[in-house]
């Protein structure tokens, strides 16, 4: 093996070196122990100096703290709400009814949450007409059978009413939902029946 100028080998050297420039003042490469303990003695010293051994908890107070996310009550929701103009009115127990500028949706206490108890639509007197996309022609239908036909105005009313009842809600509102009104039933063609099951083959 090639030796260095004074008998050592250049590896040796070179490791010796960067041990001493790494951990302060050191006479070889086995020193590497003793590099370690003054690390750890300069740092509990660091700690007195900043007030004891509680340095930890203060770097966990500064870069580890993290907020608590508050989940509002079923209350509080309703309440923001009719703070974004929506109407609120008891229908059943544990059911009530937001509805603003002719549009409403029924909504219930799930453990807190909010759950959407019918689709929302246009409201027809004491029921709810949900959009139903008859393939020629968008309509609205009650439960109970009635039916009005949906004009361009009314589709979007419907979709802004969606839009803010999720936004006063705090739920997630999604991109392909945001782009324009959804129909909450589909009955023509091919896909008729689609909702209640599998369809009818042409075949069958």
């Amino acid at each position: 093996l090639a030796v260095g100028p004074e008998g050592e080998i250049p590896e040796r050297a070179a490791l010796r070196v960067a041990a001493e420039v790494e951990g302060g003042a050191g006479e070889g490469i086995m020193r590497g122990p003793s590099v370690r303990n003054h690390r750890r003695d300069a740092k509990r010293e660091r700690q007195v100096a900043l007030g004891g051994l509680a340095c930890p908890a203060i770097m966990e107070s500064m870069f580890f703290r993290r907020e608590h996310i508050k989940n509002p009550t079923f209350a509080e929701r309703l309440d923001n709400l009719r703070g974004a103009g929506f109407m609120i009115a008891p229908m059943a127990v544990g059911v009530v009814r937001a509805s603003r500028g002719g549009c409403a949706v029924d909504l219930k206490d799930d453990n807190g949450s909010v759950a959407i108890a019918g689709r929302a639509g246009v409201a027809q007197g004491s029921e709810i007409g949900a959009l139903v996309d008859g393939g020629y022609q968008k309509f609205f239908e009650t439960p109970s059978g009635g039916k009005k036909p949906a004009l361009a105005d009314d589709l979007k009313t419907l979709h802004d009413f969606e839009e803010d009842l999720k936004q006063g809600l705090g739920q997630e509102s999604y991109y392909n939902q945001s782009l324009g009104t959804v129909s909450a039933f589909y009955r023509y063609d091919r896909v008729k029946d689609r909702d209640r099951g599998v369809p009818k083959r042409v075949w069958e």
